[in-house]
Formats: C-alpha cells, sequence, structure tokens
C-alpha cells in the first residue's frame, strides 16, 4: 500500500454554535489541511497521484473555504462549522475529485487537529 500527503492552507473565519465559550464568537484561523491519498496501483511512471494534480484539487476545494465566513456558507447553515466538519466537508469534496482521498487532517493551530477518514 502507497500512501501520499500534501500539505496546503487557507484562511478563514467560524463561529461554533451550541457551544459556551470563546469560540462561540466569530474567529479566524490560518488552517494547515493534509490530504492523504492511499493506493496499491501506481502509473506507468510509478506514481499514485501526481502530486500537482492532488494539489491542483485541493486548492479548488480550499477555495470554497478560503477569506470565507463559514457559517455562512450553504453546507454549513446551520451547522457548528467545527475542525471535525470542516475536515468532513473537505474529505467529500475532494474525494468526487480524487476517489483514492483516505484522509483529511485540518490543523486550526499547531497543537489542535481533527480529522476525517471512512473505515
Amino acid at each position: 500500500m502507497f500512501e501520499l500527503k500534501a500539505q496546503m492552507y487557507f484562511a478563514a473565519a467560524h463561529h461554533l454554535l451550541n457551544y459556551e465559550g470563546e469560540c462561540e464568537n466569530q474567529h479566524g484561523h490560518n488552517w494547515l489541511v493534509e490530504a492523504y491519498v492511499q493506493g496499491e496501483t501506481l502509473d506507468k511512471s510509478n506514481i499514485l497521484v501526481d502530486y500537482k494534480v492532488l494539489k491542483k484539487e485541493l486548492k479548488a476545494v480550499l477555495d470554497l473555504l478560503d477569506h470565507k465566513d463559514i457559517n455562512e456558507l450553504s453546507y454549513f447553515r446551520g451547522e457548528s462549522p467545527s475542525s471535525e466538519m470542516i475536515s468532513m466537508f473537505i474529505y467529500n469534496q475532494l474525494k468526487e475529485r480524487i476517489p483514492l482521498v483516505s484522509k483529511i487532517s485540518v490543523w486550526e493551530t499547531p497543537t489542535s487537529c481533527a480529522s476525517y477518514y471512512e473505515g
């Protein structure tokens, strides 16, 4: 089994719903996203997924979130856009573009990360 990882950043604001504490107020993060792909078969160049393709498609997904108020996006309207939900959103969007996506990790701070994968 082969696994690749690409990292990319986006900046966005959000606030948590049904939460008591500072994070119920609107605030922003410079989110680090790690996209993982897994597979057993390499192409004729011995590549699982071209990094250029992975990064291009990841950027297209992150552009949906970048410099936005995440609470205002239709996918999150009425939902609390936690890191967990953001990782699931990115996973589902990227999986449509790159079927070998296996996991998405979303870091909202250097020490706080949420991941989504199916299993």
